[in-house]
């Protein structure tokens, strides 16, 4: 402006400076926030200054952060990975929403993510931890459904307990493995068992359909109709 001067560029520019100084004190109020752990109110912050800097992958990693604080991994998910397209070699993104994909046991996307980590960085330690683990664990989920396929639901059963070995720390592989176990166990006719493993799933989660109909089926063999 100062090498050539204009009315309507001037007010222009006086108009972007008077935004530009309002999102940096929106900055650093969501920061504080942040670090206060007042996660609600970051992310009302950041929602405001993303609106004008849609294409900022630091805003959108820590506005990520909060929404994981928060209890909101998918949420999470959708900035980590508009993050992970804004910045190049952006090795962490696709750490993280491999590592939710995880947690939400939904093992072949995590599996699909920490790839591309590796993909950029085939050294990078946490990916390759996360990788091993996420690719013995979806080997041994492929086998038992191929045993289940086949009929062969012995071998199903102990490869679901195999999955329950490898993963002991994320509740959602468990209880689908014991989901998938008491299918198995309907199947083998062994009602009893399957009876106990299903109530257990259903106790956890009361609307799992795959458990109410393999108990059901248990029940039918005991000559239980009314249950």
């Amino acid at each position: 402006l100062k090498s050539n001067p204009s009315n309507n560029e001037e007010k222009e520019a006086q108009t972007q400076l008077t935004k530009s100084d309002e999102l940096q004190r929106l900055h650093s109020q969501a920061l504080s926030a942040y670090q206060q752990e007042d996660y609600e109110a970051a992310i009302s912050l950041l929602d405001e200054i993303l609106a004008v800097c849609v294409w900022d992958a630091e805003l959108r990693e820590l506005r990520a952060e909060c929404y994981i604080k928060e209890g909101e991994p998918s949420k999470a998910i959708s900035d980590l990975k508009a993050a992970a397209k804004l910045k190049s070699d952006n090795t962490e993104a696709f750490y993280k929403i491999s590592k939710i994909y995880y947690q939400l046991g939904d093992h072949e996307l995590s599996l699909s993510e920490v790839r591309e980590c590796l993909k950029l960085d085939q050294d990078h330690k946490q990916c390759f931890s996360l990788y091993k683990q996420v690719k013995k664990l979806n080997k041994q989920i492929e086998s038992a459904e191929e045993f289940i396929r086949e009929g062969r639901y012995e071998d199903a059963i102990s490869k679901y307990e195999s999955v329950m070995k490898t993963e002991p720390e994320v509740p959602v592989y468990a209880t689908r493995a014991k989901e998938r176990i008491c299918h198995c166990l309907s199947k083998n006719q062994q009602a009893t068992e399957a009876i106990k493993l299903c109530t257990e799933v259903l106790q956890v989660e009361p609307t799992n359909v795959n458990a109410l109909k393999d108990r059901a089926e248990a029940y039918l063999l005991e000559d239980l109709y009314e249950e």
